[in-house]
């Protein structure tokens, strides 16, 4: 075997690890398989067959009114009777015990949301794994990051129609790719300094999913160089249930080129391994 292929079969072996947490992650007790339902609140109290209480949106927060013998835990602590929530900031959220499962309560798009997660909830439980292109160094690429001299606020549209999310980008990412220069907006990664970007590509609906595919990419180094490994372009929630709110890429973040590699469109859509 030569240098080459151990240091392929080692990129192949890490790829393997990253993507199993990844997929143990989605698929866990309460992961984003586990959801039963995504609750749009108001401000009249109202009751769901996944939830316990009564749950409305209020001019000081999200509200539960659990009725008799009803209980929830709320940061380990068991919770009767009316309690408030407070204020959530957006894309914050709260998980509240119920059971063998748990309850999401969040601020979406500027709405208040109750998004229950079930562990014996069918899509979860039937979850035999994401279809995703063989790992390929090829595409892993060396970028830049060109940051803006300060952070610029993008609306991007939502999974669901009619919702918009609101993120600040730190710059754009440049790198090239066939002999031709692209540039994606970024947003904040997971960690201090990451970056995020959301994409689609020429096979966007052909064999990976129409609305986008994620991509996290480590913080850029003193000179503004960052690796881009497109091997890790993930799926968001979206592409494997209706009940995700997640955003769409900006419109220049659009690529004309097929990025084949990555997460493909999953079988519980369609897709084929």
């Amino acid at each position: 075997m030569s240098v080459q292929d151990v240091e392929r079969v080692g990129f192949v072996q890490e790829w393997t690890e990253w993507h199993r947490q990844k997929e143990a992650g989605l698929a866990g007790p309460h992961g984003f398989l586990a959801i039963t339902g995504l609750h749009w609140l108001s401000e009249v109290p109202t009751r769901f067959e996944d939830a316990p209480g009564a749950w409305s949106s209020t001019a000081e927060g999200v509200v539960v009114e659990l009725d008799g013998d009803e209980e929830v835990a709320v940061d380990g602590q068991v919770v009767h009777g009316r309690h408030d929530f407070g204020v959530l900031a957006e894309r914050a959220g709260v998980y509240v015990g119920w059971g063998d499962a748990v309850i999401e309560v969040a601020k979406r798009g500027g709405h208040d949301i109750v998004r229950p997660r079930h562990p014996g909830n069918a899509l979860r439980t039937a979850f035999t794994g994401t279809p995703a292109y063989e790992p390929d160094p090829r595409w892993v690429l060396s970028g830049r990051f060109l940051p803006y001299d300060t952070p610029r606020p993008v609306t991007v549209g939502a999974a669901v129609e009619g919702l918009e999310h609101v993120y600040d980008s730190p710059g754009q990412v440049e790198f090239r790719l066939d002999g031709a220069v692209h540039r994606l907006t970024a947003f904040n990664g997971h960690t201090p300094g990451a970056l995020m970007v959301l994409f689609t590509d020429k096979t966007s609906g052909v064999t990976t999913y129409a609305a986008n595919r994620s991509l996290q990419i480590s913080a850029p180094d003193a000179e503004g160089t960052v690796t881009i490994d497109f091997n890790r372009a993930t799926n968001l929630p979206c592409a494997y249930t209706d009940l995700a709110t997640c955003p769409l890429p900006p419109a220049e973040n659009r690529l004309p080129v097929a990025i084949e590699t990555g997460e493909k469109i999953p079988l519980e859509r369609g897709g084929r391994s």
